[in-house]
Order: structure tokens, then C-alpha cells, then sequence
């Protein structure tokens, strides 16, 4: 037995005045809608931008301009009739305050080759939809990255996850040699197992992390732009900051030039300062030495060691921002 609810809504065709009010609610005539078409970028979809020595970035389709940025933070609809360089001030305040939902509504996809170590990293960044090359079901890619002997870099002394400098190139050209014979063997060895009939999830175990993976990345550009500010940052790791290079400076500047801007601006060559970092700024700016000496000392930055001060990272940190804006280092 199948029950049916008394109270169930007729449809439009059964109810003709009903399927009339229906109409009724429907404006008269709607504007059609243009897809956004960024000419700059247009020119350059399907372009490899070289990376390293044989990684690339191209763009394999995009969703959204500058002008859907704004469209979006107006809760408008087709073009904007704002001058463009209202519609750039926006974009600049939205930046400045953080309102990062406009962002979100434009994307990009993109198609990348990149080294293994340095996927790894970029893979970390969880706010984009990734489908990679896979080695379970084709072969490796027959390609590894090559360290020129001029360009392996040293281990910095402070800071655990960094490097400082580069060897001597006497010593890089043994590193060389050793990662040529390295990156040889382990291909041999993995094409024997291939060709013995070894399955290709178990052959593969052994490849360096230096052999290019491919992959398809599709990102809004609020979560790209978080990915640049830390991938384009100094402290990031070279190779990876390279291809953050690429992207922000050769597909972002010419997706969204008015958001590259204002980016660059408010978060790549801007500078936060905490409250205390406020405060000892403020007593530096009176000429009042003592007193930004005493809120980093109440703070802990200036504990004694045994050849000076102790290592402090806020303080430090400080200390870059001081040099950065042409202030005297009070403790020094």
C-alpha cells in the first residue's frame, strides 16, 4: 500500500492559476551574463613557464577576473558601472581588511611539474583540489632534478629548516658526480624491475626524491595567494620558491593585476607589528632608548648569556623590522 499526504502540494499544470503566479514572480527580462575573458592570460593558456631545469607551470584554465572580485564584494550583477579605478581602491580595501570571500570567487588550474621534495611541500597546502601523476599506474617519469656544483647550499646555523649560502664549488662538483651516479643507478634499477615484471607500485619504492612528478592543481585565488605569501617568502625553501615566483609574478599578475597589486602591498612588502614590538617602536620614535630597553626586558628578550645576549626569535625578528625601517637597535 503506498500513503499519500492529504496535503500535498498540486503541481504548476495541475493548478493553472498557480503555474500564473509562478510567472508572475519572474522579471521581465533578464541581463545575460558574459563569462569574464582576461585577454593577457588568454595568451598565455597552455604556456610552459620554465622551472628549474626541467619543471614547468601553465595555466590550463581559469574562472573569474579582478572585475568578479568586485562584482562579488557589490552583490551585483553583469559588469560593474564603477570607474576602474574605484574598482581597483575595492580591491585594495578588501586586501587591507581581509576580506578574503570576494577572492574566492575566482580559480585557476593549473598544470605543474615540479621535483618530488618540493611537492611534498607544496601537497601540504590542503585548500586545493590535486589529481597527480601516478606511478602505480604508469611509468616514472624519466626526468630528476640536477644540482649544478655551484648550487648546493649549506645548512643555516639558525634556523633548522633553512640553508645559508652555498659550498664551495670544488666541493659541489663531488656532489654533483655522486648525484649523477645516484640519480643513474636508482633509473637502471627501477627499469629492471619494470622490465622483470615487477609491479610498478613496489618498483618505484626506491626512486629519489629528486624525479619529477606532474599534477593538476585547481585553487581559488584567496587560498593561492595564501600558498604565494608562503611559498615567496625568503625563508621558504629555493626550490619551491621558485615556482611560487613564477606563478605570482608571469599567471597572477596577468589573471588579476589589480589583486597582484594590492598583494604585493599589503602582504608581501608589509610588516606586522605586535603589541609589544608597538610599544618598543613608540619608545624608539620618542627617543626614549631606556624605556624601549625596559618592555623588551620585562618581556624576556633580554636575558644574558654567556657571550652577550641570549637568542631570542622575537627579538630578533624585531631587530629585522628596526634595520628594515632606518631605527636605531636600543640594546646594541
Amino acid at each position: 500500500m503506498v500513503w499519500r499526504s492529504r496535503n500535498r502540494v498540486p503541481r504548476p499544470r495541475e493548478r493553472p492559476d498557480l503555474a500564473h503566479d509562478i510567472e508572475a514572480t519572474q522579471p521581465e527580462t533578464a541581463e545575460r551574463l558574459e563569462r569574464p575573458r582576461v585577454e593577457a592570460l588568454e595568451r598565455i593558456l597552455g604556456v610552459p613557464f620554465k622551472v628549474l631545469d626541467d619543471g614547468f607551470a601553465r595555466v590550463v584554465d581559469y574562472m573569474g577576473s579582478d572585475e568578479s572580485i568586485v562584482q562579488a564584494a557589490r552583490v551585483s550583477y553583469g559588469k560593474g558601472t564603477k570607474k576602474i579605478h574605484e574598482d581597483r581602491g575595492l580591491i585594495r580595501y578588501l586586501m587591507r581588511h581581509r576580506h578574503t570571500t570576494p577572492f574566492e570567487m575566482c580559480e585557476i588550474k593549473l598544470h605543474v611539474r615540479v621535483p618530488m621534495d618540493a611537492w611534498r611541500q607544496w601537497i601540504r597546502h590542503r585548500t586545493a583540489s590535486v589529481n597527480e601523476y601516478s606511478t602505480r599506474y604508469s611509468l616514472a617519469i624519466d626526468a630528476a632534478q640536477i644540482t649544478p656544483a655551484g648550487e648546493w647550499r649549506k645548512q643555516s646555523t639558525g634556523n633548522r629548516q633553512g640553508s645559508a649560502g652555498c659550498m664551495e664549488e670544488a666541493d659541489g662538483e663531488k656532489f654533483s658526480r655522486q648525484e649523477a651516479d645516484l640519480q643513474g643507478l636508482a633509473r637502471r634499477v627501477y627499469k629492471e624491475r619494470i622490465d622483470a615484471g615487477v609491479a610498478r607500485e613496489q618498483a618505484r619504492k626506491d626512486l629519489p626524491l629528486s624525479t619529477y612528478t606532474e599534477a593538476y592543481w585547481k585553487v581559488n585565488l584567496h587560498n593561492l595567494l595564501h600558498f604565494l605569501s608562503l611559498r615567496m617568502d625568503e625563508h621558504s625553501q629555493l626550490e619551491i620558491r621558485q615556482y611560487a615566483r613564477v606563478i605570482g609574478e608571469d599567471i597572477v599578475s596577468q589573471w588579476c593585476p589589480s589583486t597582484w597589486e594590492a598583494f604585493l602591498d599589503y602582504r608581501m612588502n608589509a610588516m606586522g607589528l605586535s603589541g609589544i614590538e608597538i610599544e618598543i617602536v613608540q619608545s624608539i620614535a620618542a627617543g626614549d632608548a631606556d624605556r624601549a630597553r625596559d618592555v623588551a626586558g620585562r618581556h624576556g628578550w633580554l636575558e644574558p648569556g654567556k657571550a652577550g645576549l641570549k637568542r631570542n626569535r622575537e627579538r630578533d625578528e624585531l631587530e629585522a623590522k628596526l634595520i628594515r625601517l632606518n631605527l636605531s637597535i636600543p640594546w646594541r
